[in-house]
This record gives structure tokens, sequence and C-alpha cells, in this order.
């Protein structure tokens, strides 16, 4: 089959300069990369943050050029200068962000923006631009403005945009890391679709049910491919992926927790449909009343720590863009709760969880923290926020000091803390998010990703907030990291007794480390439950766009099956024991 990329002895080094321009040091990302990507083959790369696969995809298209090596484009050098709109047109990147990626006022003229930058003639850009929209099943929102859409009709503009171009390759770099379930969804059944259609794919992701997609997976790690198989032959290797810092699906981690106990199934099962037909071929009995309440106490003498009542909140008020994001919620939150917070895109979590510490004042209804009313008149709005502290998605965006004790350091000093205990918060909370001491006088921006999101979170547990409310705060890490972070989050949890708002698009992270599940929808408060009665109403939750893990996909198969193993089943340890329990009884 012919190759539309080939890699030979790919090396490439980040270079760092002096303020006069000269070479101070080098950083090797790619150490000698073979690869070859054959035509119409949809490829998945997987690895940890900074293994070098973003920086690998970026030669695909001209962006980067190889420190040594080559890298061939349909059979171009992909360095040569001269050829670059050649190898641009052939190859198309698509990025994780499409905010940043959007330019134009009219999703029509964004698709056509690089088009026109080509000189195509008129007549060829008003046809492209159609068919490329109908590709993505964006054509009926041509004359919106981009920025009216979800996360997922944007990304699947800038996928317009791309495809607009006719390229034999699009390359797409974590596309999905920033959307919801429903996003996410949209997005890949467009790669898919286009993969159908003969366009070569390459998807870097760090989520392995959409790398199971794909014909065939690579794995990275530290500048080289160290796997490279089927999506079958490379998760089979559970052992080997956990030592690059990676997941496996839920499935194939829970066929390989069986077959630890010495039953007789196959690993290599990567879809619950799949999983569920093994698990019936082997001998159970029906378990009754296997359903069980999650062991979480919940003190009716607990104190409300954070309470909105009747909140409605309304954007762009008497304009013709005047929008009700929040509508008559009425929540309250008991102090020292793990609360998670979800919803899809435009449900209003993020403006009612921006409430909480005064960002966002009401349109009507009231706020109250600690007991007080933060918005009734002589009320301190700052003190709030020192009370509810809030860490935004990406949180690394917020670093501006020159030191990472400096970054950590700004909350307590502006809580008007002596120098003594400015110097005790921060290393403390540096110590709570696993940065040593040795890192404090560094810059943060010379941190990697993960270490920065840690630095970001410190600074805002230096405050010691009755209440911490974090937007996304594992968004673009690799698994290994985003458990890190979590589980920091946990432990401080656990510790200091604070109460916590998890606000995510993952619900294997939420059911992981929340007691309690807050559900918004349409701007309404959908459920606030414990965990176990919110998964008892999975197939509600599919209907309003949030996504069930995969594990309890797996229990509805396996209940419509005659092998019901319980409806609160949402995490694989707990499949595992109830399955184990079936087949041994």
């Amino acid at each position: 089959m012919e190759n539309i990329i080939e890699v030979k002895k790919l090396e490439f080094e980040y270079k760092t300069y002096d303020d006069d321009g000269n070479v101070t040091g080098a950083n090797k990302v790619l150490k000698g990369i073979d690869l070859e990507v054959p035509k119409g083959q949809f490829l998945a790369v997987l690895g940890h943050n900074g293994c070098g696969k973003s920086t690998l995809a970026k030669h695909f298209n001209g962006i980067l050029t190889a420190t040594s090596g080559q890298v061939l484009v349909n059979g171009i050098d992909a360095s040569d200068e001269e050829r670059i709109f050649d190898i641009r047109q052939n190859v198309g990147m698509v990025f994780q962000n499409p905010d940043n990626q959007l330019v134009a006022t009219v999703v029509e003229e964004d698709v056509a923006f690089a088009l026109e930058n080509l000189g195509v003639q008129t007549e060829e850009i008003r046809r492209r631009v159609d068919d490329a929209l109908r590709a993505v099943n964006m054509y009926d929102y041509r004359e919106h403005s981009p920025h009216q859409l979800s996360g997922g009709q944007k990304q699947r503009v800038a996928i317009a945009g791309v495809l607009a171009m006719r390229p034999d390759c699009i390359v797409l770099d974590e596309p999905t890391a920033m959307l919801d379930p429903r996003g996410r969804s949209e997005v890949m059944h467009t790669i898919k679709m286009l993969n159908e259609q003969g366009v070569t794919i390459i998807l870097i992701t760090h989520y392995m049910d959409e790398a199971v997609q794909a014909h065939r997976v690579i794995v990275m790690d530290d500048g080289v491919i160290v796997m490279d198989g089927t999506p079958k032959e490379v998760f089979a290797q559970v052992d080997e992926l956990k030592a690059h810092s990676l997941d496996v699906p839920q499935v194939t981690e829970l066929m390989y927790g069986l077959r630890k106990h010495g039953i007789d199934v196959p690993v290599n099962t990567l879809t619950e449909e799949e999983c569920a037909e093994e698990l019936l071929k082997l001998p159970h009995v029906k378990l009754r009343e296997t359903a069980k309440k999650a062991d979480r106490a919940d003190n009716d003498s607990t104190p409300y720590i954070a309470e909105v009542r009747n909140l409605t909140y309304k954007y762009s008020v008497g304009t013709p863009f005047e929008a009700t994001a929040v509508d008559n919620v009425n929540v309250s939150i008991k102090k020292g709760q793990f609360v998670g917070v979800i919803g899809h895109t435009g449900s209003g979590k993020s403006t009612l969880i921006q409430h909480l510490n005064g960002l966002l004042k009401p349109t009507s209804g009231e706020v109250i923290i600690a007991g007080k009313n933060i918005w009734e008149k002589g009320a301190d709005i700052r003190a709030v926020r020192f009370l509810a502290g809030l860490v935004f998605q990406y949180a690394e965006y917020q670093l501006f000091e020159e030191t990472v004790y400096k970054d950590i350091a700004f909350g307590p000093k502006n809580m008007g803390l002596s120098e003594e205990e400015t110097d005790k918060a921060v290393r403390e909370a540096a110590k709570t998010m696993g940065l040593p001491d040795e890192l404090l006088e560094r810059s943060p921006f010379d941190l990697s990703g993960g270490q920065k999101r840690r630095v970001a979170l410190a600074g805002v547990i230096a405050m010691k907030p009755e209440v911490l409310i974090l937007d996304e705060p594992a968004a673009g890490l690799d698994p290994k990291g985003r458990d890190t972070v979590l589980d920091e989050i946990s432990e401080y949890h656990k510790n200091s007794g604070t109460t916590i708002l998890l606000v995510s698009h993952s619900m294997e992270d939420i059911v992981k480390y929340a007691e309690k599940i807050l559900v918004m929808n349409h701007g309404r408060l959908f459920c606030y439950e414990d965990t176990d009665t919110v998964f008892s109403r999975t197939k509600e939750l599919q209907q309003i766009g949030l996504g069930i893990p995969q594990i309890s996909r797996l229990s509805h198969i396996l209940a419509d099956n005659d092998m019901d193993i319980g409806k609160d089943i949402y995490t694989v340890e707990r499949a595992k024991e109830r399955i184990l329990e079936i087949i041994n009884a």
C-alpha cells in the first residue's frame, strides 16, 4: 500500500537562546523516529505529556522541520520551504482548542479563509465551503457566528476549514480534549466518516475509547515509538501501557482483573459489546438485590457551607442576545462534602459555580456562603473570594510571577498574612500538590504541563478556602498526570475537610472521587443526589447528552441478557466484585 507519510531517522531538538540570539542549550525531543503511514489509514498516537507526539505531528505539515532525518509527504520533503503550500494542502492540522483556530465572524467565511489566502477562484471557494460544511454536518449553520456554537460544533467548523483545502491527510492534536461527551461523539463521528471516504487520519488523544476506533495505534515515550500495532494488540499489553503512564479501556481493565483471579477470559476486549459476549459465556447465576448504597454517611447535623436559592442568571439583559444561563436553581451543599458537577456544554454549570465566589452577580435569587448572603448590602465580596477559591480550566494560564514561590504566595499576601504565615502557607500548599522545595525558586514557565497545573492549584489552596471549586482541573493531562492531580486533591480533601466542587466532563473521574453529584441540564438543576442514586438514572443521563462510564454501559448489556450485576456499577472494581460473586456462586 502506498504511504502518504514516511518518517526516516527523524530527530528534533528545541534550542534555547540568550538575549543576543546565541544558542545556550538544546532539548532533544525526537530520537530517531521511523514511521510509515499508508494512505487511508486511521492512526491513533498515544503517549504521556512531553513524550514528543505533538512535536512529531508538527513535522507532518511543515510547522517544524527536522534537526536530522527526513519526513516525506506524498514523496515531498516536508523541510522544502518552496513546497510548503503543497505540503499543507496534502496534510491539514486541527488543534485542541477550536477557539484558537476560528478567525471570522460567520461560519462560512471562516471555512473560506485559507482558500481566499491561496487565491482560489470565488466559484470554487463557494463549492468547497459548501461541500466541507456538509461533510461535517454543519451546512445549516453556515451563516451563524462561530462563537455562538457549542464546543463540538466549533471543532467541526475547524475541521471543515481544513477539509476545504482538500487534504489527503488530517492530523488532529487532541481535538476533543475540551469537549463534553456529546461534542466528543460528534467529532469522532466526523473523523470516522472522513476516514471511510478515504482521508488518512492521524489522531493524537489521551482518550483510550477514541484510540480503540483506529486501525492502528502507536505509543510514544521519551521521543521514540515504543509500541505499534492494532488496538487489540496494543491494549492487550496492560502492564506495559501502565508502565508508559497510559490507561486501557475499562472493559480491558475488567478482563485483566478477572484473569488475575483465575477466570479464563481474553484480555484484548475493547468494547462493552465484546466484553459482554465473553462474560455471558461463563457459568453464572442471576444475583438478586445486588445494588448497594455506597458507604458514605450524610450527617443531617452538618451545616451548609454553600447555598443558592432561586438563583437565576441572564446574559446580555435588555439586548437581542439576552439568554438565561441558570434558571431558578436551588442547591444546598454541606460543609466538607466532595461534590461532582456535571452537565453538557451550555448546561449552566460554569455559570453556576462562578456565582459561588462572586464572579457573577445573580439576576435574581441569593448566594449564601458560610451562612451569609454574599450580595447583601455592605457585604465584602473580596472576602468571599478568600472563602471560596475558584480554579479555572487550564489553570496554568493564571501563572504570572517570576518564581513558583511568588506565584503561590500571591494569594496569601493579598489576604494580609505576615511573611512568616505566607511562607508556611506556600510550603504547605506546595507539599499538598506534590511540589518539592527545589521547584519553588524556578520559573513556573520552565515546568512541565502537569507541574504548572499543580502550581496554579497550590496558589489557591495556600489561601485555605472553605470551599475549593475546580473547573476541569485535569483537562489536557495524560492519564498519569490526571490521576496524580486528582489524587492529590482527594487527599487534600480528606486531610483538610475542605468542601470540594469538581466540575468535569469525565464521568469516570467524578464517580471515583465525588460523594454527591450535581447535574445541570439547559440551565436547570436536573438532580443533586448521592452517586448511586444518580447512576440509577443512567438512561436519562445519556438522553441529556452526558457520557456514562463504559463499565456502566456494560452492566446494562449484561442485565438485558439475564446477568444482572446491579444498577450501581460505575467502577471497574465494583463490576469485578459482582461478576466474581456471580460466577463463584
